[in-house]
């Protein structure tokens, strides 16, 4: 089944208020904030990617939904498959310099023999913590950073030539938990990229009930990126940027370095222009789990 498919199935489970109707990227138990996302091998990083790499990417795409709901981390737990004894020692010594990073603590979870498939379930605390589904029709759609990064990063690991600052990008993503916090009480809706910029905008225009329209020439790129390739099409679908995607109405100016990107408007779907000019949108909007 396709994810769409699973996530039907299990809305008709019994489901705790927290888990607002799977609806959104995080569960909420009062103050706490709960998220779990996994990590496989040849689907979220290569085989030949350092171990130390993979234990970062799985506790900073975690954390990155922490940072969504402007959530402060207050632990972790960790579902951790057994390989060898140098690839496992290598993952923990990772893990270990990623956690004291961020700040944050592991708090238990499990070990089991099989294929390199990690889970880790992240925990924090909001005080504030906005949904995707807050847009209203006229309010402007931001972004911190920078897009496309982590694609050519993708690329790069893979074998093409490029930078180790892009490479970088991808094995290590950076959680925007300080831009998070900041931006909480402002927004009407906000999560992270992970998917791609398209493919996220509209979901959140649909989870919202309105339209999105993205403008390709506002999409930040880096000057490396830039310079790598440059294609703001393939950057707005490539995936994995982690950076936070938000809505705020007009006229209200977001407390951290972000670019403004696009509008909601009354309607529904995800409409694409060029400098304001309409173009068609792209056969794939990012990527999905099908």
């Amino acid at each position: 089944m396709a994810e769409s498919d699973i996530l039907r199935r299990l809305r008709s489970l019994p489901l705790h208020p927290g888990a607002l109707g799977l609806a959104d990227d995080a569960a909420r138990l009062d103050s706490f904030v709960l998220t779990t996302d996994l990590l496989v091998e040849g689907v979220h990083f290569l085989p030949d990617d350092p171990p130390g790499d993979v234990a970062w990417k799985l506790l900073a795409t975690n954390l990155s939904d922490l940072a969504a709901k402007g959530a402060t981390p207050e632990g972790v737990l960790l579902g951790m498959p057994l390989h060898s004894r140098d690839w496992d020692a290598a993952f923990i010594d990772g893990l270990d310099t990623a956690l004291r990073h961020f700040g944050c603590a592991l708090l238990g979870g499990d070990t089991v023999s099989g294929g390199r498939t990690y889970a880790l379930t992240a925990i924090g605390r909001a005080a504030i913590a906005p949904m995707r589904s807050g847009a209203r029709p006229g309010d402007i759609a931001w972004v911190t950073g920078t897009i496309g990064d982590a694609g050519a990063g993708l690329a790069i690991a893979r074998g093409a030539a490029g930078p180790e600052r892009l490479r970088d990008r991808y094995r290590r993503p950076t959680p925007r938990l300080v831009e998070g916090l900041a931006l909480a009480p402002l927004v009407t809706a906000m999560m992270d990229v992970s998917d791609g910029l398209l493919i996220d905008a509209g979901r959140m225009a649909s989870a919202s009930g309105c339209a999105v329209a993205i403008d390709l020439t506002r999409i930040p790129l880096s000057d490396a990126y830039a310079v790598w390739s440059g294609d703001r099409i393939a950057a707005a679908t490539a995936g994995d940027d982690y950076e936070l995607l938000f809505a705020l109405p007009p006229g209200v100016t977001p407390p951290v370095a972000a670019t403004a990107v696009g509008r909601f408007a009354v309607g529904h779907g995800l409409t694409l222009t060029d400098d304001g000019v309409p173009v068609p949108l792209p056969d794939r909007l990012g990527w999905l789990h099908d």
